[in-house]
C-alpha cells in the first residue's frame, strides 16, 4: 500500500508541475501575450514599457521568468497583483479558500448522504412505484439549472416570504466560523441545498445502476445461498462494491468544486470563494492571480484524486499491483 501510495504521490507532483509550466507559458510566452502592456496601461511608450519589464523581471530569459514568478508565489509569497498594485496574490486566495471549502465540504456531506440514500432505497424498492419516483426526483435534481435555482431561492427566502416563513435566513454573504457556529451554517444553509439538489441526483442515479448491475454477480448469489438477509446482501455486498465508481466520481467533483467550479452559486449567494476571485481576475487580466487560482485550483484537483486512489485500493486490494 505505502508503494503504490508513493507511486500516485510522485505522478501527482509532476501533474503540478506540468500544470504550472503550461500555464505560465499561456499568459506570459503566448505570442500577443504582453504582462508589461498590461502593468503599463494602455497607451503607454515604449520607454515605460522596457522600465515595466525591467522592474517585473520581464526582460530575462523565460525560463528565469519561471522560476522567479513560482519563487515569489511558492517561497517568498510576496507575489503581487498586476491590477490593484501592492496587493498580494496569497492573502487574496487565504481569504476566499474559506469560503469555498465551507460552501463545498457542507454541499458535498448532504448530497453524499442524499445520493446514497437515494441510490439504496431505489435499490431495494426496484419493481415497486417507490424507485422510478425516486429516479424522476433525481433527474429534476440534475435539470434544474444552480444559477436559476438559487435565483429562486434567493426571490422566496430573501424577498417574498422572508419577513415571515424565512424570517430566520441571514442576508447573502458569508459569516466566518469565528462569529458563531450557528450563523456560519444559518448564511450557508441553502447554498448547500442548492449544490446538493444537483449533485445528489447524479448519485442516486449512478449509485443504484451500479447496485442494481452487481445483484446479479456470482458472489451476491453466494451471499444469498449462504442465508444472509436481503438487506445485509444489500449494504455489505452490492453497496460496497458499487462505492468505488461514486468514490472515483465524489473526488472529480469534489476536486472540481474547490478549485473554483462552484462560481455560479457563489456569484448566486454572494459569496466571495475562489470561483468569484478567479473570474474577477479573469475579467480584470490580472495574470499574478490568475496564476495563483489556477494552481490552487490544480493543487485541490490533483489531491482529491490522489486521496480518491488510495481509498479506491483499500476498496480493490487488486488496484494496488497496477
Amino acid at each position: 500500500m505505502w508503494r503504490f501510495a508513493g507511486k500516485r504521490a510522485l505522478a501527482a507532483l509532476l501533474v503540478l508541475f506540468a500544470i504550472s509550466v503550461m500555464v505560465f507559458l499561456i499568459f506570459f510566452a503566448t505570442p500577443g501575450a504582453d504582462p508589461a502592456a498590461r502593468i503599463a496601461g494602455r497607451n503607454a511608450s515604449q520607454e515605460t514599457l522596457d522600465q515595466v519589464r525591467v522592474s517585473f523581471g520581464l526582460d530575462k530569459p523565460i525560463y528565469v521568468q519561471y522560476f522567479v514568478m513560482m519563487r515569489h508565489l511558492l517561497i517568498d509569497r510576496d507575489l503581487t497583483s498586476f491590477v490593484n498594485r501592492g496587493a498580494k496574490v496569497i492573502p487574496q486566495i487565504q481569504a476566499a479558500v474559506p469560503v469555498t471549502l465551507s460552501l463545498v465540504i457542507g454541499a458535498a456531506v448532504l448530497w453524499m448522504i442524499l445520493g446514497v440514500t437515494m441510490g439504496v432505497v431505489a435499490t431495494a424498492k426496484r419493481g415497486t412505484a417507490v424507485d422510478p419516483i425516486i429516479m424522476v426526483l433525481g433527474v429534476i435534481g440534475i435539470s434544474l439549472p444552480v444559477y436559476w435555482l438559487g435565483e429562486v431561492i434567493n426571490l422566496v427566502t430573501q424577498s417574498r416570504l422572508h419577513d415571515s416563513i424565512f424570517a430566520w435566513v441571514p442576508p447573502l454573504g458569508y459569516v466566518p466560523m469565528s462569529d458563531g457556529l450557528g450563523r456560519w451554517a444559518l448564511s450557508l444553509f441553502w447554498p448547500w441545498v442548492t449544490l446538493a439538489v444537483l449533485y445528489s441526483g447524479i448519485y442516486a442515479r449512478v449509485l443504484r445502476s451500479e447496485m442494481v448491475a452487481s445483484m446479479n454477480e456470482d458472489y451476491i448469489r453466494m451471499a444469498r445461498a449462504k442465508g444472509i438477509s436481503e438487506s445485509r446482501v444489500l449494504i455489505r455486498h452490492a453497496l460496497r462494491t458499487s462505492l468505488i465508481v461514486i468514490v472515483s466520481l465524489f473526488g472529480l467533483d469534489f476536486g472540481a468544486l474547490i478549485g473554483g467550479a462552484a462560481l455560479l452559486t457563489e456569484v448566486v449567494f454572494g459569496l466571495q470563494g475562489i470561483g468569484k476571485l478567479t473570474y474577477d481576475s479573469l475579467q480584470n487580466f490580472d495574470l499574478p492571480v490568475i496564476l495563483g487560482c489556477v494552481l490552487y485550483a490544480a493543487f485541490f484537483v490533483v489531491l482529491a484524486n490522489f486521496i480518491v486512489d488510495l481509498v479506491y485500493a483499500w476498496l480493490d486490494p487488486r488496484v494496488r499491483n497496477v
